[in-house]
């Protein structure tokens, strides 16, 4: 299981950096992963952000979180809206197995990956957030780089150097510091360190949409500022908090055997 309540951040100070933080058509791929692999939500999981579309190549999303209380999922929360990926939807690299023979997320093919994801830090532009208090936080500087290139040994890693930007190369991995959409996100451990696959997908958040919803992403899910909000301040990292996004076909088939909330 990988775990990323923490953001996990690396120096480089100025010595080598220390390491830190389906697409599917069938409708048969998603029964891969009850039948074959006997795939089934972690125990000590008992807190979950559920994310449902209408099929891999839809970009908006009903969102709602459960919370798992004398053995059983209650909501607490109504449904609310959000954005995708432009594309939509395709499997990603998560706590669950991918369908032999799926098509899975890559590097800049605008789709949100799909499947169940541990839930980690969060980052932003104010000095303080309201937050759990297990729930680690960083305040973005002009060092904090997001790293997306494949061919990096950092990538899809939390960089901070020891030092302002100088290289094209560090420039073009900083983070976002002036895009309200990115002043507050908290991060989806898909392709996460320390197993990302190259090319495998990089930087998926939540974080707040673009022009009241009327625009999709690039991979992320986005929403209403007061509901990322909200929704960051009800994350507990001692319930082992999880993302599982999938369309709503595939969802409702999963429920049942897997006990999803």
């Amino acid at each position: 299981m990988i775990s990323v309540g923490r953001p996990t951040l690396m120096m480089k100070i100025p010595s080598p950096a220390t390491r830190s933080m389906t697409r599917t058509i069938l409708a048969l791929a998603i029964a891969a992963i009850s039948q074959a692999s006997g795939f089934e939500i972690p125990a000590e999981s008992t807190q979950c952000l559920v994310g449902t579309s209408d099929g891999w190549d839809n970009s908006t999303v009903s969102l709602q979180l459960f919370e798992k209380r004398e053995g059983a999922w209650k909501s607490v929360s109504k449904p609310w809206s959000g954005r995708l990926g432009k594309s939509g939807l395709v499997w990603g690299r998560g706590l669950h197995p991918i369908p032999h023979g799926a098509t899975s997320k890559q590097e800049g093919d605008k789709r949100s990956p799909a499947g169940v994801f541990t839930i980690g830090g969060a980052w932003g532009y104010a000095p303080t957030i309201q937050k759990h208090r297990d729930l680690a936080y960083r305040q973005v500087t002009t060092r904090d780089l997001w790293v997306e290139d494949p061919q990096s040994p950092d990538y899809n890693r939390n960089v901070i150097l020891g030092h302002e930007p100088t290289t094209p190369w560090e420039k073009k991995q900083q983070m976002r510091q002036t895009d309200p959409a990115h002043a507050l996100k908290l991060f989806i451990a898909h392709n996460a360190p320390p197993h990302a696959s190259p090319n495998g997908g990089s930087s998926i958040f939540f974080h707040i949409w673009r022009d009241g919803g009327s625009r999709p992403t690039a991979g992320c899910t986005a929403m209403d500022k007061t509901k990322l909000e909200w929704l960051i301040s009800q994350i507990d990292p001692s319930r082992h908090p999880l993302y599982i996004l999938l369309p709503e076909a595939e969802f409702r088939q999963l429920r049942s055997a897997r006990k999803l909330p």
